[in-house]
């Protein structure tokens, strides 16, 4: 595989850094239960990266809901509110690989996620990696949704490098398509779901995988 130069680091949130896509899945669930209806997991998969008012509209018309967004995202709140504080845990390898990055010190890191901003802020007041990040790129500071490139093309202008120079962390098809297509380097890390990662440079098992650590010892002995 080549080894590509890495000037700086993107990382997506839920699903990469912490364990929320699951509980998307739960608050799901719980939200049909309530009106008699089942998840449909293809769905959830092509809901994955959205920014949440488009995966919502998305939610309301495949179920025939009579919802407006804004409701199923008090509702949700309502849920997160409740499970979070206890239910809230970090992915597996994602408190060594950041803790590792932020001591090199040697690349710039960012938070590119789809969240808006009050649910980064609620997540970080329970698991405070916000040290570790340069700045974040949330819902608020783009137009256009993963799998658009904009969060990428934007994330790699505020580090002032091309999208060519940076690695991207990401476990959604949508989020995948979004690095690839703005011409970053992509490792995708799988959910539970089946999601097609093309572009990407691997597909790891986990941000505990050894060949993530490859890509940065590597750099470090060509410098």
């Amino acid at each position: 595989m080549p080894q590509p130069k890495i000037k700086a680091v993107c990382f997506d949130m839920d699903g990469l850094l912490f364990n929320t896509e699951e509980l998307y899945d739960e608050m799901g669930i719980e939200m049909l239960r309530r009106r008699g209806k089942e998840i449909d997991h293809e769905l959830v998969r092509r809901m994955m990266g959205l920014q949440a008012r488009l995966a919502l509209e998305m939610f309301i018309e495949h179920y025939g809901l009579k919802n407006t967004p804004e409701e199923l995202m008090r509702e949700g709140n309502e849920f997160f509110d409740r499970v979070l504080p206890t239910r809230l845990a970090p992915m597996p390898g994602a408190v060594e690989l950041l803790n590792s990055l932020t001591q090199d010190g040697s690349r710039p890191l960012a938070l590119t996620t789809s969240s808006d901003k009050a649910s980064v802020e609620r997540i970080m007041a329970i698991i405070d990696f916000r040290h570790h990040f340069d700045f974040w790129l949330t819902a608020e500071d783009i137009e256009r949704s993963k799998p658009h490139p904009e969060i990428y093309t934007t994330a790699a202008a505020r580090f002032n490098i091309e999208p060519n120079e940076m690695l991207v962390f990401e476990d959604s098809e949508n989020g995948c398509k979004s690095g690839v297509a703005a011409g970053a380097n992509v490792v995708a890390i799988p959910s539970k779901l089946t999601h097609d990662y093309t572009g990407s440079l691997f597909v790891a098992d986990s941000l505990e995988d050894e060949r993530i650590a490859q890509l940065f010892a590597t750099r470090n002995h060509h410098e």
